[in-house]
Order: structure tokens, then C-alpha cells, then sequence
């Protein structure tokens, strides 16, 4: 096995100082363009890479960041988190993705293994998390931001879409269509972006006078939003003539069963609205109705939350931080007269 190459050797070579070496791989320093050439090129030559380990111990510093994902299945969660992987790494980070289930139990052990990697802070995308588990990540001094979820409990930092006022705007436009038998297929039940979904829509009937004709629940899943449709229009007589389904995930495959295995017409027959907006429900086979979750914002507030912890742990509140986003109308659901599409 060849000996590894150290600085030391790398900075001879470049003819600089090895506190020079130890700058140019060091994100955020300062050191001139010049410098950082003739140290890459014999860091390249040599073929030196810099012990990100070791200097995490120096400095106390790993500049990694944890990021705990349940599933990638929705289109939303692959496009959010390159965002978010690409918009952490320019500011220095690098990004270790760890999986887990909806379970607090698999969590809590996801995010105890994170810890051991020393890592600086923790984002965790759509998964709740214990009280015991903020507990350990506040006494060891590591902040973390929930990306699209909360908590209900203080201390803990959030960034999320604003989804009861994006359900009570689906309400409001089913309404304007003059719908009489609305449904509602449920994602998951305990995920605050679902509860608060529901909330809001079932909030936005009420204040109408009206109150949902029909529920059934999906649970995020494509199988189980298939069997709910199949539900919920398993009897022609009192079917739904609109349904606001929780996710565009689930919305897809509810669309599926609607015209396929039910041979309705979408939308002369059932009006169909989701959520998210993600890439398919543009595309003509689908051409969804749906409330944009807006990634960038939620990525941008994402990625300064977690920094300003990082930077400020001790002094810096949590913060439970909404971002609002448009209903997109588009040829699944019945226009009502005179609407006028939102930006």
C-alpha cells in the first residue's frame, strides 16, 4: 500500500505554507486564486485528499449535514431534495442521505446513528420525530429543521407549505363549481401536512354550509389511493361528483381508477384536485388540478433556518415557517364562470 500523502508534502510541492493547503480545502476560508491553483494542482499531482475527518475533530466542525428521508416515491421528494442537497452543498455541506420508515421507533434510531457521524445539523424531509430524540440532538448541540412537517410542541424548526389555507382554496373552487357531493381521499393520518390539508378543506365547506359527502384514506400510497377510490365510487348512485385528494402521488392513481375501471369522464363527470404540483401533473395524460408546493422557497428558508442555528444554536428561536402556494388549474376539474387563474 502506497503512503498517504500528507499537506506537508502538498504545500512543498506548491510552494505555500501548509496552513495555505489547509485554507484552499477548507470551505469558506480565504485564500487567492493563484494559491488555490498551484495547491490543486499539486494536491492533483500527488494525488492528495484532505482528511475531512480529522479536521472535523480540529475544528469541531464536520461540515456534513444529515439528512433523514421516509420515501422517495413522490415525485416531490426527489426534485426537493436535489434542490436541497445542491443549495447546502454550495454553501459548504456536504449531504449524507439516511432512509427511514413513518415510524417514530425508526426514526429515533435513523437520527441516534446520524449523531455518531459528528455531523452539524440534521434536515429531515417529511418524518416526524420523538420528543426523546430532540432532547439528545438539543443536548448535543445540533440543530434540526423539519422540511415539510411539524411539530406541534415548541422548540423545534420547521418549514412547511401553508396546507390548510391550500385546502380551503381546493374547497373554495370546488364550490364555485357548483359540486354537490365532494370527497376527500386522506394521505397518511399522522402527518401534519395531511391533517392540516383536510383541516383547511373540510374548514373552507363548513363556512359554505356544506360538510364532505364522502372520505376515504390513502395513506400517501398508490396502491391503497387506488383501493380508496375504488371505494368511494363503488356505487353510482351516490359516487362523488369532485374529489380533493392529498397528494398528486395518490391523485394519479385516483384519476386511473376514476376513467379506467369506473369509465367516468374526468372532468365532465368528476372533478379531481391534488396537491404538490409535481412535474406529471402537467403532462396531458394527467393535466391535474392541483395547489403548488413552491420547493424553491421551502428549500431557500430550509437551508437559512438551518445555517443560522448552526451559526447562533444558543440564541436563535425555533421558528414554524409557512410558505403559501397557488392553486394550479388546469383540465382535471371544472372551471367555474369568471375564475381567474392565481400566479
Amino acid at each position: 500500500m502506497a503512503d498517504k500523502v500528507t499537506s506537508l508534502q502538498v504545500a512543498q510541492r506548491a510552494g505555500v505554507s501548509q496552513s495555505a493547503v489547509s485554507r484552499v480545502f477548507t470551505p469558506g476560508a480565504s485564500v487567492s486564486k493563484k494559491t488555490a491553483e498551484k495547491v490543486r494542482k499539486a494536491a492533483d499531482d500527488l494525488g492528495y485528499r484532505p482528511n475531512v475527518l480529522a479536521r472535523a475533530m480540529v475544528s469541531g466542525k464536520s461540515r456534513i449535514i444529515g439528512l433523514v428521508v421516509a420515501y422517495l416515491e413522490n415525485y416531490f421528494y426527489p426534485e426537493a431534495l436535489e434542490k436541497l442537497s445542491n443549495a447546502l452543498q454550495s454553501q459548504g455541506y456536504h449531504v449524507l442521505v439516511f432512509m427511514a420508515s413513518q415510524t417514530a421507533g425508526n426514526v429515533d434510531n435513523v437520527v441516534r446513528e446520524i449523531l455518531d457521524y459528528q455531523v452539524d445539523g440534521i434536515v429531515m424531509a417529511s418524518v416526524a420525530m420523538s420528543s426523546d430524540v430532540a432532547e439528545r440532538c438539543e443536548q448535543a448541540g445540533v440543530p434540526v429543521v423539519l422540511f415539510n412537517r411539524y411539530e406541534d410542541r415548541e422548540g423545534v424548526t420547521s418549514v412547511t407549505s401553508d396546507n390548510f389555507a391550500g385546502g380551503r382554496k381546493v374547497a373554495e373552487f370546488l364550490l364555485a363549481g357548483g359540486h354537490q357531493r365532494i370527497g376527500f381521499i386522506a394521505g397518511w393520518e399522522g402527518a401534519s401536512t395531511q391533517r392540516d390539508r383536510e383541516a383547511g378543506f373540510v374548514a373552507g365547506l363548513t363556512a359554505a354550509g356544506r360538510s364532505l359527502h364522502a372520505r376515504a384514506v390513502g395513506n400517501f400510497k398508490v396502491d391503497q389511493a387506488r383501493d380508496a377510490a375504488r371505494t368511494l365510487f363503488a356505487d353510482p348512485t351516490t359516487r362523488p361528483d369532485a374529489v380533493f385528494v392529498a397528494n398528486d402521488h395518490m391523485a394519479f392513481a385516483v384519476m386511473d381508477v376514476i376513467r379506467f375501471e369506473k369509465d367516468l369522464r374526468v372532468p365532465q363527470d368528476v372533478s379531481v384536485v391534488g396537491y404538490d404540483d409535481v412535474p406529471p401533473a402537467s403532462w396531458l395524460a394527467y393535466n391535474l388540478t392541483t395547489v403548488r408546493q413552491r420547493a424553491n422557497l421551502m428549500v431557500d428558508e430550509t437551508v437559512t433556518a438551518l445555517l443560522t442555528l448552526i451559526e447562533n444554536f444558543d440564541t436563535t428561536r425555533a421558528r414554524k415557517i409557512t410558505i403559501d402556494g397557488p392553486l394550479i388549474v388546469r383540465g382535471s376539474a371544472r372551471v367555474p364562470a369568471g375564475w381567474v387563474q392565481q400566479g
